[in-house]
């Protein structure tokens, strides 16, 4: 088995890689390694190989990340072309790569007059987003349908499968640390037709539409929602929409969406959402908790804790 020097002298492992094109913010600086396994052997090379050097990050689709401008200094793994697949099983359930798009999933199973997934056309992350963040919308979530997932431990190079009580989701969360990658889940369906599945996804992309910031530089909603209200409505309340940060601004459209706009950085974004979660505190004795993710050194301890 290759060692971690000649994984990165044969491009294996690459340096230096840019992050900002890999998230829906477009911000933030590079990380020190960024490998794309292709395979469950590659991953185990990799894991092997980088022998607990630093911190790991699992990169899906860049829905929910803001990268520091400072980058990461760690190693990246994104799922290469060998965790893409979509398959039919028999009996009805689903299952999908890791780094397959939650709407490919939604399309494709509505296709095959397997329902229930629809609602994952709304949500723009990746399968394996989906389980470790327990990703939801529209009155549902991935642990209402999730049967179980292909879980492979970096630190342990050891693949398992695991039940949904194994995962341990919860409202966006689970049980999986950094150095664990998802790599297949399978979801229960129910039989229906393919054409009021279509209807149904037409009305959740309309609601998106109609509701959420389009044609911006965002990462949907940046805090998880309190129990019984919506972030959203209470930043609202506060008068807080088009409260502003350098670049990034908090959306007039929707509330819990805050937009990257010309000039933004991530440090931006950063005190931004400090901002709005104090202010939110200071007035109604409610904490914020950020659903988005920041990675990397945002520059001291007290600015790290988000």
């Amino acid at each position: 088995m290759r060692g971690w020097e000649r994984l990165v002298d044969e491009g294996v492992v690459r340096t230096n890689v840019a992050l900002a094109p890999l998230t829906t913010y477009k911000l933030g600086g590079p990380t020190r390694y960024l490998s794309v396994p292709g395979s469950l052997d590659e991953l185990a090379e990799l894991g092997s190989a980088w022998g607990g050097r630093g911190e790991v990050l699992v990169l899906g689709r860049g829905s929910n990340l803001i990268v520091a401008d400072r980058g990461f200094d760690g190693l990246v793994v994104r799922l290469g072309p060998g965790f893409d697949s979509i398959e039919m099983l028999e009996n009805g359930p689903v299952a999908a790569g890791g780094g397959v798009s939650l709407p490919l999933v939604a399309r494709q199973a509505v296709a095959a007059q397997r329902r229930g997934l629809e609602f994952f056309v709304g949500v723009p992350g990746s399968v394996g987003g989906a389980v470790r963040m327990n990703a939801g919308c529209h009155g549902t979530d991935t642990a209402e349908h999730l049967i179980s997932a292909d879980i492979f431990d970096l630190g342990s190079c050891a693949l398992s499968v695991r039940s949904l009580a194994e995962l341990g989701l919860s409202y966006r969360h689970s049980a999986l640390t950094d150095g664990q990658v998802v790599c297949f889940a399978r979801f229960r369906t129910a039989p229906g037709s393919t054409q009021g599945g279509r209807v149904i996804m037409r009305e959740i992309s309309a609601w998106r539409k109609d509701n959420q910031p389009g044609g911006t530089f965002n990462a949907g909603s940046i805090f998880k929602n309190p129990p019984g209200d919506h972030a959203g409505r209470i930043i609202d309340a506060l008068s807080l929409k088009g409260t502003r940060v350098g670049g990034a601004t908090v959306s007039l459209r929707h509330a819990n969406f805050f937009v990257a706009g010309p000039g933004a950085t991530a440090s931006d974004l950063f005190d931004l959402v400090r901002l709005v979660r104090d202010r939110v505190l200071a007035a109604t004795g409610i904490e914020l908790v950020p659903e988005v993710r920041f990675v990397g050194d945002f520059g001291g301890e007290e600015r790290r804790q988000g």
